[in-house]
């Protein structure tokens, strides 16, 4: 049993055609036979002049080069043929044909113009992709959380938003806002930083480290502390007066509770960000302090037993966290 007809194997034309269509290449040589003519007239077709020099230019425009292809040379063929040799050399071509030998021999056949096209377009093809590659590490989707936290940056400090998800940017203009209003205040507004040291690589993930395991254990603490909480409120239901309320209750206390939530919000960046202040302790039954916590369910007196009054306490206490602090 014959397998399949093979088919009609690609040419240096065909491949330089494909790449050329790739790059975007809007010239002339999109057609074979232009192509092949060109590239058999050589340095002295207009047409094949003109694409090196377009081939040179763009990829000079992504790579640090020193040498360069530039339409001036063309005026003189040997000028000119210096120029790409030179530029071939400085990008370490492997077409010795093209590099080496009499200066005057070189691109004088047809193959040797066509390898020169297409050492030239694969090559600008790499740098494109690897240029691709760099922008999609820089610039995020607009959707990701890193962009939605420099964005919120942004609109907080009333930074111009920005066309492109390019983050570097984004906090280069952040900086710049910044230090342009840390200029209209004193020198002491924002305070001085509780760390005082740079981090490195290695301390920045071992602090991380930390946080994730004291996240862990400030997680179940909370979870325990909003499941008294549940249990207390619902115990409030179970006097006959209070069960007519289940409904009044339900309502105001619901949407206070689902605001609660048992994941912790600290990260590395609020120490980074932290002031001296904050180191600052103060007592939370200080009269000056008591002036701003007192209320009225302080000054009822309890004529409970022990027990009781360890609940009613307890009970109090967690209206007193639910109200305070959602």
């Amino acid at each position: 049993m014959r397998g399949p007809e093979p088919g009609p194997e690609p040419t240096m034309e065909g491949d330089v055609l494909d790449t050329l269509e790739a790059l975007g290449y809007k010239g002339p040589l999109l057609e074979e036979q232009a192509l092949i003519k060109a590239a058999e007239g050589g340095l002295a077709s207009p047409e094949f002049s003109e694409l090196c020099v377009w081939l040179g230019s763009q990829i000079k425009s992504l790579c640090n080069l020193e040498e360069s292809i530039t339409s001036a040379g063309r005026d003189d063929l040997e000028s000119f043929q210096l120029e790409i040799s030179g530029f071939l050399k400085e990008m370490v071509c492997p077409y010795s044909v093209l590099i080496s030998g009499d200066i005057k021999d070189r691109l004088k056949k047809k193959d040797d113009c066509l390898k020169l096209l297409l050492f030239l377009s694969t090559e600008l093809q790499a740098l494109q992709i690897i240029q691709n590659k760099k922008c999609k590490n820089s610039q995020l989707d607009k959707n990701s959380e890193i962009y939605q936290e420099v964005q919120a940056i942004c609109d907080t400090l009333g930074v111009p938003k920005s066309t492109t998800s390019d983050i570097p940017l984004m906090l280069s203009q952040v900086e710049s806002k910044v230090k342009d209003i840390l200029s209209k205040v004193q020198k002491n507004h924002v305070g001085k930083p509780l760390l005082k040291i740079d981090l490195n690589l290695e301390q920045a993930e071992q602090l991380e480290r930390i946080n994730d395991a004291l996240s862990c254990e400030y997680e179940c603490r909370r979870r325990m502390l909003m499941k008294r909480l549940d249990v207390t409120v619902q115990s409030f239901g179970w006097s006959d007066r209070a069960k007519v309320k289940t409904d009044d209750i339900a309502r105001i206390y619901q949407p206070k509770r689902y605001a609660l939530s048992p994941k912790t919000t600290i990260t590395l960046a609020h120490l980074l960000a932290a002031r001296e202040d904050l180191s600052k302790i103060i007592r939370t039954s200080s009269g000056s302090s008591r002036e701003k916590t007192a209320c009225a369910i302080n000054k009822v007196g309890f004529s409970f037993s022990t027990v009781e009054n360890e609940f009613i306490t307890s009970c109090l206490m967690f209206l007193w966290i639910l109200i305070h602090f959602s």
